[in-house]
Parts: C-alpha cells; structure tokens; sequence
C-alpha cells in the first residue's frame, strides 16, 4: 500500500501540524505534499522529512505572505502529481481535500475543520482581513468562488475522518457528507504532575482572534490575578498593549518550559470554541484543571467537577465569574490526568491505522483492486 500525505501549508506549527508529524511517523515512507514549507516558522520536526511544495512555494514572497496567494492555492493543490499512490491521506482545514487522485486510489480526509474563513467564519473573517476597503469590499466574491471549488473538492473525498463531533456537525452540514471522529493525538508523555502549584492561570497557543486571548486578559485585568500567556501570532501587539502588569505575555517557548508552565499553573484557561483543544488536554495531562467557554469541543473533552469547569457566556465578566468561584484544592490532579490519556498519541496511532487499514481494504473490494 503506496501512501501519500496532503497538508495545506507548513508555515505555523498548531495542532494540524501535530496530527501530520504523527501521520509521517506511522507512515514514514511517504511523501508529504503542501503548499509552502517555511522551516523559519515549522516545528523542527519536519527538517529531513520527504516534503515537497507547490509552485507557491517559488513565488516572490510565496512562503513569507503564502496568504495573498489565496487565489491560486486551489490550483496549487490540483498541480500535485499523486497518481503513484494507492492510499492518500490529507491533513486539512482548508485546500488540501481538494487533490485530484486516481479512480482507483482511495482518498482518506482527516478533516480539522470546513474552511473556517468560507464557511462558519466567514462575516467575522472579512471584518478581520487586514487590508483596505476596496479589497474588502470585493472579498466576498472573491470568497464566493472558492466557496464554490471548496464544496465540490469535498466530493473528491472518498472517506471523511473528523477530528470532533462539532466538526463532525459541520462536515454534514457544509459538505453533506458522513465521517467517523477519530480524535487528535497528544503526546501526554511529555507532562507530569507537580508537587505544587504556584499562583499563575495559564493560557496559550497561535494568538489569533477567534481563541479570544482578549477577553481572558480583560478578564484578568479585571481581577489582579497573575495570568501568563505562551505563544506568538498577529495578535501579539495588539494583546501586548492591551495586558495589565499582572499578565505575562511570553512568547514562543519551548517543549520543556511550556510542559513546566502547565504543571506549575493554578488552572488552564480555554476560553474560545474549539473544534477540540489539544492544548486544554495538555493541562489536564500535566493533572491541572482547565476553565472552559461551554461549547464546542470542550464539552467532549472536559468533565465538570472533575477536569475543569465551564463559563457559558463569551464575556470577561462570565469568564471572571467562574476564576472567582474556581477551587482547585477540589481538583483530583492523578484523575485528571488518567483522563487525559484518553487522548494519548498511542491510542490515536492504533485507531487510526486501524481505520485506514480496514477501509483500505473495503475500498479494494468494492473497486475490484
């Protein structure tokens, strides 16, 4: 069985980037296609590996501002040659669903999420977009047409994996397709329980708008209470302005001070709608408690009571609320982390290849292979 892996673009390092490292370990022979590849801004790992980029990747600027480029990613993703492979596994959350394959190569989806920015977030998307007015007043039919490509690339898709319910929910919704959930991995061996907690919340990941790193240091700003933040992306600034004394912004960190941070935190702090939240499940593998917006895929990841708790309203004030009422003397940190290896790299491994192995074949009967 020939595998090829698919990814959008490796110029960041988030939690689909930590689902395409553990593909390449469980299939270390294939070649990973995507459509820049900055080892600038990519984790480490990926230096050695068989990658191999779009012509994106040639242009003046391509991997540096790969986003101007939108246009032509949908071409990029339709120029890559995998007609050598009987299996193909893409990583996506935006283009890479859409390859093109052979008829009688078996086309897996691991799919993060639809399109955010063409389908659920789209309005927010657009007022977000960092440019001028007449750019974004033709955005929306710029948008529209690879709204278009986006759905009808979902149908060369011949089996959806879903990383949660909620994008499960989404997948139907948006591309009228069934998929099984299978859930990330997380490398809980990597964190351990400390003996004693200092007087910190944490919070952390790509500093982007929608993981609402605002409303937490509002919230915090609000309170006194020592918050510290680990992470870098196009919020710093605006965050770094908008932080009070007592919160900490750190910036990009390491495995082992990140795996510190969380052991020696009061509580984790989630206050956004995840599609899972790998770095929630991090707490909860170094046995600390996590603080959770109510929706999405903290309510399949987080026990009340027993791993966290919830805030069900996107305010600061709803947010300060529960800090005020959290005890986390009441927290179990052995419990907690027992849970947390639900999620283990190891179990992801073992489903998935199962998975793959089991439709593989299928796939083979039902085209006479």
């Amino acid at each position: 069985m020939r595998v090829a892996l698919v990814h959008d673009h490796l110029a960041q390092d988030g939690g689909a980037e930590l689902v395409l490292r553990v593909l390449q370990e469980l299939y270390p022979d294939a070649p990973t296609f995507t459509l820049v590849y900055d080892e600038r801004h990519a984790n480490p790992a990926f230096r050695g590996k068989d990658i191999r980029t779009s012509f994106l990747q040639s242009l003046p600027l391509g991997r540096r501002k790969y986003q101007w480029f939108l246009s032509l990613m949908p071409i990029a993703v339709e120029s890559y040659d995998v007609m050598d492979y009987d299996v193909v596994i893409s990583s996506t959350a935006s283009f890479a669903k859409g390859v093109i394959t052979r008829p009688d190569t078996l086309h897996l989806c691991y799919c993060h999420t639809p399109t955010r920015y063409l389908w659920s977030d789209t309005h927010s998307y657009l007022q977000e977009f960092p440019t001028n007015r007449v750019i974004k007043s033709i955005l929306p039919l710029f948008l529209s047409r690879i709204r278009q490509w986006d759905r009808l690339a979902a149908d060369r898709v011949d089996t959806f994996v879903a990383n949660s319910k909620p994008v499960q929910r989404r997948i139907a919704k948006y591309y009228r397709r069934d998929s099984t959930v299978i859930y990330p991995p997380v490398d809980t061996s990597r964190f351990a329980i400390a003996s004693h907690p200092e007087s910190y919340y944490l919070m952390g990941g790509r500093l982007v708008p929608y993981k609402r790193f605002d409303l937490s240091i509002r919230a915090f700003n609000k309170l006194g209470i020592p918050l510290k933040i680990f992470g870098v992306g196009p919020e710093y600034t605006f965050l770094k302005n908008l932080a009070a004394k007592n919160v900490e912004l750190l910036g990009k960190v390491s495995e082992e001070d990140r795996a510190t941070l969380y052991a020696r935190a009061v509580g984790f702090i989630n206050p956004q709608e995840e599609d899972f939240g790998i770095t929630a499940i991090e707490s909860m593998a170094s046995g600390r408690p996590v603080i959770a917006y109510g929706r999405g895929g903290a309510l399949e990841t987080v026990i009340e009571g027993v791993t966290g708790t919830f805030f069900h309203q996107p305010t600061w004030e709803s947010l300060a609320d529960a800090i005020i009422r959290f005890q986390p003397e009441r927290f179990s940190p052995p419990a907690i982390r027992e849970h947390a290896l639900r999620f283990d790299t190891q179990r992801f491994q073992e489903r998935f290849q199962s998975f793959v192995s089991t439709t593989w074949e299928s796939f083979r009967k039902d085209h006479d292979l």
